[in-house]
């Protein structure tokens, strides 16, 4: 028995309301390019929309001008999605709380979680969305997965509830360490300001 290995997310399709709402939302709102377009295959009364979110994989929508927005939220039943995350980069995200005001769209504000900061909020559907914006950036090599991993078990390690900054930055010195050489003898945390009192 072998596994099936993914090698990243390829697309996700969510059911959209009609065409110009779709279109409105993940571009209008998320500057999602709209890419393009063809007929559902699996279902001629509806399109199919494509979007690219910014690192060239797609978002795909299925409109049917029968479709209209509501406010009521998704299910969150077993089985069902909780809901979808997009990365935006610092700069983007230092801006959200207020491009969201002034569109009138209802949020949660910007949530800690330790190792990110995130927003939420419904798209027209009612389907939650989430606005996160990383707090590190991966030494050159490696991925925010990588970083993560090795954060989480420094968090295990220490008994902590969830990852902290200072995790994020130990994983960081550690995977640089691990992957970087050096001609010095010892690599211990050193003091060059030592100086003799005068």
């Amino acid at each position: 028995m072998r596994k099936l290995q993914s090698q990243g997310v390829h697309h996700i399709t969510i059911v959209g309301a009609d065409r110009q709402t779709s279109i409105d939302f993940w571009e209008g709102v998320l500057g999602m390019p709209f890419i393009f377009e063809q007929p559902n295959l699996d279902n001629a009364a509806e399109s199919h929309l494509y979007f690219d979110p910014g690192d060239g994989r797609l978002i795909t929508i299925f409109t049917n001008e029968d479709r209209t927005g509501t406010p009521d939220r998704t299910p969150t039943d077993p089985g069902c999605v909780h809901h979808i995350a997009f990365a935006l980069s610092n700069a983007t995200f230092r801006q959200a709380v207020e491009r969201l005001d002034e569109r009138g769209i209802d949020h949660s504000g910007v949530k800690d979680r330790g190792f990110m900061d995130s927003i939420y909020f419904k798209d027209p559907l009612g389907l939650l969305i989430e606005l996160a914006s990383y707090r590190f950036e991966p030494p050159a090599g490696h991925t925010h997965a990588d970083v993560l991993f090795e954060a989480h078990k420094l968090r295990v390690d220490q008994g902590d509830r969830n990852i902290l900054p200072i995790h994020v930055a130990d994983a960081i010195e550690n995977l640089v360490l691990r992957s970087r050489g050096t001609l010095s003898e010892n690599r211990a945390p050193a003091n060059p300001y030592s100086f003799p009192s005068p």
